[in-house]
């Protein structure tokens, strides 16, 4: 950091007036979803059955973008790359909202995200490779942005119970600010990804079970493509261990589910309730118990990418790097396979006499 920067007390000071913001501002657009009666109305795909505002995301996404605009400011990074991501996301959100307003084709939705991973990769200097020169170039880019367009649609897929997609922000963000105050990058690095997780705080207030406002896909579906970009990044500064272990709960969920659907013949497009969350919510969990129990495994998660960052600087003497991130990777696949085992098979506890009973529906 440069001596005209602002100190990192400062920049940490204003995650909190991130939190802050994303509270307040989901308060004062939940009164007003209200007035406008937008509502998330329950249907075949719904783990809820009562109608909630919908489009909280209007207010978490605008308080990121807000944020990362004043960080870049304070820290001398307004490039064309950085201008082209936050262009790319809101492209996103205009079409999400237009679409949680009145359902828009999905060629149409498609096509802008298509448009919105072009206009972010274009902005990738051509020795920044995401597989670290394993492919050429333009296969390099043609991955990854399949893989960012498969990811913004999980993140969105992910997002059907109360406070799921607050915690995998939290945790994805909160993760990725840790590793790179692990690896020594620069301190705006740090608060760019954390800046997503104290926004995400600031949300679950009002989005903890049970609910009182929805995310809708105007927040899911910008929020998958921010950080996305933010994964992309990690892997391009030669982290790719970390890049794949922070969402890895979220891939194998969505990719498991999408290969079950297509092995049984159903039409993976169509809305649906067959993920491994949502089918514990059907057999009697709580939406908080499911995503507490996902907060648990990301967690292990953050803690198995910490080692991945230190694996794959070169930090276990003695030790190969690939077989040190090997031995991070482990105790990752393992907190994934446990925690959808438990999902797919744990009953919930028989309430006994005189207790609340079953859990609340939301």
């Amino acid at each position: 950091m440069s001596a005209s920067e602002p100190s990192p007390w400062i920049l940490s000071l204003g995650l909190v007036l991130v939190a802050l913001a994303s509270w307040a501002a989901t308060g004062a657009l939940r009164r007003l979803l209200i007035v406008w009666r937008i509502y998330d109305r329950p249907n075949q795909r719904s783990s809820h059955v009562r109608p909630k505002p919908r489009g909280g995301g209007l207010a978490v996404i605008s308080v990121i973008l807000v944020a990362w605009i004043a960080l870049a400011s304070m820290t001398s990074s307004m490039t064309a790359a950085f201008w082209q991501v936050v262009g790319g996301a809101v492209l996103l959100g205009a079409i999400s909202w237009a679409d949680d307003l009145k359902s828009r084709p999905a060629s149409l939705r498609f096509g802008v995200q298509v448009a919105a991973v072009t206009l972010g990769l274009w902005g990738l200097a051509p020795a920044a490779l995401v597989f670290q020169g394993l492919l050429p170039l333009p296969v390099d880019r043609l991955v990854t942005a399949l893989l960012w367009l498969w990811f913004i649609n999980l993140f969105n897929f992910m997002d059907g119970i109360d406070g799921i997609t607050a915690v995998e922000t939290v945790t994805i963000g909160g993760g990725l600010a840790a590793v790179s105050a692990l690896t020594a990058q620069d301190v705006a690095d740090s608060l760019a990804a954390a800046v997503p997780a104290a926004a995400a705080l600031g949300f679950v207030y009002w989005n903890w079970a049970p609910s009182r406002i929805f995310l809708g896909d105007v927040g899911s579906v910008p929020l998958g493509f921010l950080l996305g970009w933010l994964l992309i990044d990690t892997a391009v500064d030669g982290l790719w261990a970390v890049a794949l272990i922070l969402p890895l709960y979220y891939l194998a969920d969505a990719s498991l589910t999408l290969a079950r659907r297509v092995v049984t013949h159903s039409k993976p497009w169509q809305p649906h309730r067959e993920h491994f969350y949502q089918r514990a919510v059907q057999r009697g969990f709580s939406h908080a118990a499911v995503a507490g129990r996902v907060l648990v495994c990301n967690i292990a998660l953050v803690g198995s990418a910490l080692l991945a960052a230190a694996a794959e600087s070169g930090d276990f003497h003695g030790i190969a790097p690939g077989m040190a991130v090997g031995m991070a990777l482990t105790p990752a696949l393992l907190a994934v396979v446990v925690l959808l085992f438990i999902l797919a098979r744990q009953r919930p506890p028989v309430p006994t006499s005189g207790s609340a009973g079953p859990p609340r529906r939301n």
